[in-house]
């Protein structure tokens, strides 16, 4: 059975008012977007990480630039989107980027409206549509693959070095040497599985790093991670003044837009220019630095979530993780691994030992003879307050 939650779809001719935040990077714009809002995007290809920071947020509707589902692969964003009631206008076209910050707006039927007038038209999707999608898209993951390989091969010949002799590491202050890290990413089942893993962050006290988003994950869970690395572009300003080492992921170039916000908050950073992705430099970071093993939460490891990541991304990923071995474990759904299911015959069986505890201990008391004595004048109501239980 599907652990899915279904909503009802909204009327599509029931008019849905919100005030317009834009941003052509979604994960920038989830930072931002409060409920009631219509978030306006521009995501080819919606992936399951950032449709799912759109439910959380709890937009009245989601119009996309873009086509949410292009396909290339057979990605999830829509249909998550869709599950949670949330209405999706897809290839509203690029002239709906230049709506206004904060303005209101109103989506009817397939219609975008700015004081009664129209100022985009989109597709408004539907279940039936994003099915046809979806399959479509799986008669075309050969190619996927046949393109990650040659990307791959690509990469690996480009950046041999990464694998061959690592980044280049800067001198940090966070001391890795012989201790676990856990590297959390705001990205699948993260919430769960740090849930899960507590026990593990209370015993191993591990190196705790967030890429980006991540830090703040952590945060919310009432630990203060020691690293974070990223653009910074996704990440809280109470994250980046919680007193962690701050790593900007800068261009190989050495540009690294981030560091402008971090110093404008009075904080320092080092820069650490490399290729890949900053879920890669902070699973190398450990690596490098001795870290005995890694434990990743939220990270990408499957095929659909590579391709959720881009061509660039899943090969950098790929790399990384050939480099850090047998180093590193997924944390990866261990929160259904280890959800709790007691069976109905244990709790039975446990009922009735304490039970026979509890008699045990009265009877070498005298107070627990003479109420025992009680019980036994009492028997048949004891008897029948006994199957009650069961």
């Amino acid at each position: 059975m599907s652990s899915r939650r279904h909503h009802r779809t909204p009327d599509p001719d029931l008019p849905l008012t919100g005030t317009v935040r834009v941003d052509a990077r979604t994960k920038r714009l989830t930072s931002r977007l409060q409920p009631g809002d219509i978030a306006v995007i521009d995501h080819a290809d919606l992936d399951q990480v950032s449709a799912t920071a759109l439910v959380a947020c709890q937009p009245v509707a989601v119009v996309n630039a873009a086509a949410s589902t292009t396909g290339a692969y057979p990605n999830m964003g829509p249909q998550i989107l869709m599950d949670a009631g949330i209405p999706l206008l897809d290839v509203a076209g690029p002239e709906v980027m230049t709506l206004a910050e904060g303005s209101h707006a109103t989506v009817v039927g397939e219609q975008v409206r700015v004081d009664g007038v129209v100022v985009a038209e989109a597709t408004r999707m539907t279940t039936a549509m994003i099915a046809d999608s979806q399959e479509r898209a799986r008669d075309n993951l050969s190619e996927q693959i046949e393109a990650f390989s040659h990307n791959t091969m690509e990469y690996v010949r480009a950046e041999r070095e990464l694998l061959l002799d690592g980044i280049g590491i800067p001198t940090l202050r966070t001391d890795f040497e012989g201790r676990y890290a856990l590297v959390v990413v705001r990205g699948y089942h993260y919430k769960e599985d740090l849930q899960t893993l507590r026990p593990f962050l209370r015993e191993a006290r591990p190196v705790l790093i967030g890429v980006d988003g991540g830090a703040d994950a952590l945060l919310e869970m009432g630990y203060r991670p020691d690293l974070v690395v990223g653009d910074m572009d996704s990440v809280s300003d109470a994250a980046l003044t919680s007193g962690a080492e701050l790593v900007v992921h800068a261009y190989r170039d050495g540009r690294a837009p981030g560091l402008e916000r971090v110093e404008a908050l009075g904080a320092t950073a080092v820069v650490l220019p490399s290729p890949g992705t900053s879920e890669d430099i902070a699973m190398l970071i450990a690596d490098e630095l001795g870290a005995e093993l890694i434990v990743a939460v939220g990270t990408h490891a499957t095929l659909v979530e590579f391709l959720d990541k881009g061509r660039q991304g899943m090969a950098s990923t790929f790399l990384t993780r050939l480099r850090v071995g047998s180093k590193l474990v997924d944390a990866k759904g261990v929160s259904l691994l280890y959800r709790s299911r007691i069976p109905t015959v244990s709790l039975v069986w446990l009922i009735l030992a304490g039970l026979v505890a509890l008699l045990v201990a009265l009877g070498v008391t005298p107070g627990g003879r003479a109420l025992l004595g009680v019980l036994a004048v009492r028997w048949d109501d004891v008897w029948a307050w006994i199957e009650g239980l069961f």
